[in-house]
This record gives structure tokens, sequence and C-alpha cells, in this order.
């Protein structure tokens, strides 16, 4: 097995790793550096279980080979420190079986990063690769509704 050397900042903390050619990030995040936080759903992008944020923007950590991560800054769900998304999600009651939810939370984060006073259209977009079986949506837009007013300066909305 051929290894290549990458080096990766996750969550604040610089890696210098070997990694097998054809492992996938969210094998890395997982299996080696004990992540869990990244689940794995489908396999194939489609569920956006495995969201991470990529330098800056979302990726689904299953369609990612560890080593196209060279040199680049990644969070994942044990990175995010952002309180507001997290509380506004469990205010909400978007949070249910919470598969989906590490995915969600980062979809949101990103999304709020960019723009702080999204519509609800523009909160849609932004989950869309995300799949959830629980809550219908509602709960979770209504999350990034809220975590983005108190964002803003606001309580809710």
């Amino acid at each position: 097995m051929n290894l290549k050397k990458i080096d990766v900042n996750i969550n604040g903390k610089d890696y210098c790793l070997e990694v097998e050619e054809n492992l996938r990030l969210i094998d890395l995040l997982r299996d080696k550096l004990h992540l869990t936080g990244t689940k794995e759903g489908c396999g194939e992008g489609e569920c956006g279980a495995c969201t991470v944020i990529m330098d800056g923007e979302i990726v689904n950590s299953c369609l990612v080979l560890a080593f196209q991560a060279d040199k680049c800054r990644i969070i994942t769900i044990e990175g995010i420190e952002d309180e507001i998304i997290k509380n506004s999600f469990i205010e909400e009651g978007a949070v249910q079986c919470g598969f989906c939810t590490p995915g969600m939370v980062l979809a949101a984060k990103s999304l709020l990063d960019k723009n702080l006073n999204p519509n609800e259209e523009e909160i849609r977009e932004a989950i869309s690769g995300n799949l959830c079986r629980c809550t219908g949506y509602n709960k979770i837009v209504s999350a990034i509704k809220k975590a983005a007013s108190i964002k803003r300066g606001g309580d809710s909305e």
C-alpha cells in the first residue's frame, strides 16, 4: 500500500500523518483520530451525515480522500465551539435521533459564518445536502433562524 504524508489542521490541532492513498477522510477522522461525531450514512455523498468544514466550505468526508486534505483546515462537530448554534438546535427541538445533527450543525455554522441574515430559502439551500428522517426540517430551519437572530444581537425571532 502506498502511503502519502499529509499535514492537516483538524479542530485547531496540527497533524503530520502518513495515510494510505485510498483512505477516505471520514475513515481518517473516525478510525484513526477517533473523532466519531462525524457519521457515515450512505457512503455516497447523498445524505450529509459525514459533513465537515474544509477550508471554510462544507464537504462530504466520505467523498474526500484523506490525502486531499493535505494543507487544509478541517472542522468536525467536535471542533464546533459555537454554543449559540448548539443551544438553538436543542431549544427548537431540532435534535431528534441525532444522526444528522452533526452535519446540520456544520452546515448551519458554514452558512452563518457567511450570512448572519439568511432568509428561509437560503437556510433550506444551505442544509439541502443533509437528510433528516425525523424532523421534517422545520425545526432545523427554526433553529438556524434563531441562532442567526441571536448572533445579530436579537434574542430570537
